[in-house]
């Protein structure tokens, strides 16, 4: 199952931040914002983890729960979170098969040389285990700020 907007999100169990194995199902019955980022304690993805913590509040008002998702391994996830008191759980997709199944894992180019990675991207699934709204390249600046704003207008409707 491949990620489609209007369609149930793709679900997957992985190992996260805590140290559980945990499915995104896990997680239904609220607002989803299901962040996928290429690695952590990298400027991008630091700023883009730390924004979405500074509106975890704001963001649990509209019902709401941020979940990240990267290749790194469990133990690099723990260090990232304490050291910037992230409050939401991060999936440790080593095997990329969370970021298949959303599209974002993609053959990427740097200084000339192909590799296969993240594309920075960002969904959000409904209480109904919907996919509703997909940010695709993402640039982080602001980011989280556009996601509180769709979901304030999701709540509205």
């Amino acid at each position: 199952m491949t990620a489609e907007l209007g369609k149930t999100a793709p679900d997957f169990t992985l190992p996260i931040t805590s140290g559980e194995t945990k499915s995104l199902s896990d997680y239904k019955g609220q607002n989803i914002v299901l962040y996928f980022y290429p690695k952590d304690n990298t400027p991008g993805c630091t700023t883009e983890a730390c924004d979405f913590r500074d509106l975890t509040g704001p963001l649990k008002e509209q019902g709401a729960i941020v979940l990240g998702v990267s290749p790194d391994s469990i133990k690099k996830h723990q260090n990232f979170t304490e050291k910037y008191t992230l409050p939401f759980p991060l999936f440790a997709d080593e095997q990329a098969e969370a970021s298949e199944a959303y599209g974002v894992w993609q053959l990427k180019k740097n200084f000339g040389k192909e590799y296969m990675g993240i594309v920075r991207s960002t969904f959000v699934i409904d209480k109904d285990f919907n996919l509703v709204k997909e940010w695709r390249k993402v640039k982080v600046n602001e980011h989280a700020d556009e996601v509180l704003s769709f979901l304030k207008e999701l709540n509205k409707a």
